[in-house]
């Protein structure tokens, strides 16, 4: 049985705690077994080298030294790693080593909830595999992103918000590879009920399961 490992925490507007029951179920469904931590120390345990899966949800917040590194060594020599939003995207800012394994850090929300488009890059991609470009509504991520990702989809800023950023695509989701580890991104889930619309829950379900061992 293939084993994840769930670590919530940090700011609670994003709603770790719902979010990582509402994970967790997605995982267990998927056949995964699930160990759920709410401290950072779990990503400087040994026994994380032996996983399938890490999913952080841990927006902000401050991670020690040792803890990236040995989290950077587990991804590196083979554990996947997955997440969303900012409990990926926006964790530990001033861990470069943890933004290295990630591909991209949060930056800007212009407008902050808005409603904006999500478009398919890969269409022939098995996350993305049956899902057309669609409408969203939360925040419109703008990250500082990693050249080597594998962009999925996309989301296109208007300007409204911020006139100089008008036109410029921007990721949304993406895989990469750190190492031997896969690594699975999706901006898509400011809070707890965005996991009811049909295409973020499938993206980031998929994307999940890709990057496990």
């Amino acid at each position: 049985m293939r084993e994840a490992m769930i670590v919530w925490g940090g700011w609670h507007g994003h709603e770790p705690e719902k979010c990582a029951g509402i994970i967790r179920d997605m995982l267990v469904e998927d056949g995964f077994s699930v160990r759920i931590e709410t401290e950072t120390k779990a990503f400087a345990d040994p026994a994380i080298h032996g996983l399938s899966l890490i999913v952080p949800i841990y927006t902000m917040s401050k991670i020690e030294k040792a803890e990236a590194v040995n989290l950077a060594a587990a991804v590196q020599s083979g554990v996947g790693m997955a997440g969303y939003h900012g409990g990926m995207g926006d964790a530990f800012r001033d861990c470069v080593e943890y933004q290295f394994v990630v591909g991209g850090q949060w930056v800007a929300h212009p407008g902050n909830i808005i409603d904006y488009r999500v478009d398919v890059a890969r269409p022939d991609d098995p996350v993305m595999q049956g899902i057309a470009s669609f409408p969203y509504r939360s925040e419109q991520y703008y990250m500082h992103v990693d050249p080597s990702n594998e962009v999925l989809a996309t989301t296109t800023f208007s300007g409204e918000h911020a006139d100089w950023i008008a036109g410029v695509k921007m990721p949304v989701v993406w895989k990469r590879r750190h190492g031997k580890g896969r690594v699975f991104y999706s901006s898509l889930g400011h809070q707890a009920h965005e996991f009811d619309v049909p295409e973020m829950r499938t993206i980031l379900r998929r994307g999940m399961n890709w990057a496990a061992r």
